[in-house]
C-alpha cells in the first residue's frame, strides 16, 4: 500500500488528564486507521498511487469522495498527532512569537481567535492555523475531512497547527462541552513543532 499507518509517538495514556486513554486508542486504532484502509482501496489501480498527498489535494475535486474524505481525515490525523505532545512544549520559537504578533497582535489572541472559532464551528470538521503563500498567518475552518491543501477550499495555505473538533475526539471525555475540549487542547500542542512547520514547508 502506499500510504501506511504509523505509531503514535506516545502511548494512548500520555495525555491525559487532558485526552483519555480509551478517546485515543478509538481515534487511533479505528477512526484513523479506517480514513487509511479507505483511502488506499479507493486509489489502488489508479495514477493516484503514485502520487503525494500534496499532488492529490491540489486536485482533489477532480476524484472521488472516497478520495478526498479519506485522503483528507488521513493526512489531518497525520498532521494532528504530529503537534501533541504529553508534556506541552510552551517555549515558543522567536519566529514564530514575531510573526503571530505581526498578524494577531499576541500569542494569547491568536488562541483566542482559535477556541473561538473552533468553539462556533457547526458540526464536524477541524479548525487551522495556516501559513499563506505570501507569509501571512491566518485562522481558518474546514468542513468534514477537508484541509486547507485542497482546492476545495476558499481559504488555501500550509497547515502548521490544527484541531479535531469530530465528536469522536472528545466526546467520551467531554460529552458536549466542547468548549472544554479545546481548553484542554492547548495544554498537548508541541510549538516546536509548529515552529518547524512554520519554517520549513513541509512535503507530503
Amino acid at each position: 500500500m502506499p500510504f501506511v499507518l504509523p505509531a503514535p509517538g506516545f502511548d494512548y495514556d500520555a495525555l491525559e488528564p487532558y485526552i483519555d486513554a480509551r478517546t485515543m486508542e478509538i481515534h487511533y486504532t479505528k477512526h484513523f486507521s479506517a480514513y487509511l484502509d479507505n483511502f488506499n482501496a479507493a486509489i489502488k489501480g489508479t495514477d493516484l498511487e503514485d502520487k503525494s498527498l500534496s499532488e492529490i489535494f491540489s486536485r482533489v475535486s477532480q476524484y472521488p469522495d472516497a478520495v478526498r474524505n479519506n485522503g483528507g481525515g488521513y493526512y489531518n490525523h497525520l498532521l494532528f498527532w504530529q503537534i501533541l505532545t504529553p508534556s506541552g512544549k510552551e517555549t515558543m520559537d522567536i519566529d514564530l512569537t514575531d510573526k503571530i504578533v505581526k498578524y494577531f497582535g499576541t500569542v494569547e489572541n491568536l488562541i483566542d481567535e482559535f477556541s473561538a472559532l473552533a468553539a462556533g464551528h457547526f458540526g464536524s470538521g477541524w479548525i487551522w492555523l495556516i501559513k499563506k503563500n505570501n507569509g501571512e498567518l491566518v485562522i481558518t475552518a474546514s468542513p468534514n475531512q477537508d484541509n486547507p491543501l485542497m482546492d476545495t477550499v476558499p481559504i488555501k495555505g500550509t497547515p502548521i497547527l490544527c484541531l479535531d473538533v469530530w465528536e469522536h475526539a472528545y466526546y467520551l471525555k467531554y460529552q458536549n462541552n466542547r468548549k472544554a475540549y479545546i481548553e484542554a487542547f492547548w495544554n498537548l500542542v508541541n510549538w516546536n513543532e509548529v515552529a518547524v512547520l512554520f519554517k520549513n514547508q513541509h512535503k507530503i
